[in-house]
């Protein structure tokens, strides 16, 4: 049975990835994100500086580097390198490991003054925190009515749900909880009908990634973002 004392280790864990991602994610901001960089070579140097300055070894997902129209892809495909504009929107999401605990981070960024780019990355915070903030509000949310308030809040907003089937899923001690072959009971999704503070098989909380997608009307590019929902 799980006991307060690993409950407490577990959410302090967690945290603490996320708080070094998010100190990981402002470097790349100053020092790494500019035009004439190809998302690849992007990629690569983030992973360089993630190993060098925070001990980095293991990322627990792919890294998503993407920009402009790659930003439409959904998270399986491999978009051809594309060079980053100057007036482009990009989106990086990283599941980096800090000291066995993991991290999932992403954000979006954008290149120059194009106002339907900056409206949308500006949108995506306040979006993700509605949702959390119904989330902590409602004990027995189940995934699948999670996944319908991120998708109604979005639509508020005046955008169109991105490419995703999945508003999030489990995070935790490196490697979290899997079920082989399953999409459905450790994420956030349409199907998901369990409820989401249900115990994991160690008898621990579980412990989610909320992640908030939005297209433009016109389908040119989508924003992203995402952090840990059920620890602050």
């Amino acid at each position: 049975m799980a006991t307060p004392d690993a409950e407490l280790h577990r959410a302090a864990g967690l945290l603490d990835a996320q708080n070094k991602a998010a100190q990981m994610f402002a470097e790349i901001e100053q020092t790494l994100i500019k035009p004439g960089v190809s998302d690849k070579t992007l990629s690569d140097q983030i992973y360089q500086m993630g190993s060098d300055m925070h001990g980095v070894r293991t990322h627990w997902h792919k890294r998503i580097v993407r920009s402009g129209p790659s930003t439409l892809r959904p998270f399986d495909d491999n978009p051809p390198d594309r060079v980053i504009q100057s007036d482009d929107l990009l989106v990086v999401d990283l599941g980096p490991v800090f000291e066995e605990w993991e991290a999932d981070f992403g954000r979006t960024y954008v290149l120059g003054q194009d106002p339907a780019k900056l409206r949308m990355r500006d949108a995506l915070e306040p979006i993700w925190k509605t949702v959390h903030t119904h989330f902590h509000a409602t004990p027995d949310i189940t995934g699948a009515q999670l996944f319908a308030r991120a998708q109604e809040e979005v639509k508020k907003a005046g955008f169109e749900w991105g490419n995703s089937e999945i508003a999030g899923h489990l995070v935790g001690h490196f490697p979290h909880e899997r079920i082989p072959r399953d999409k459905i009971a450790l994420y956030i999704t349409e199907q998901n009908e369990a409820p989401m503070r249900s115990a994991g098989k160690d008898g621990l909380q579980r412990h989610w990634i909320l992640e908030v997608y939005l297209q433009d009307e016109k389908h040119e590019f989508q924003a992203f973002f995402e952090q840990l929902l059920t620890v602050e």
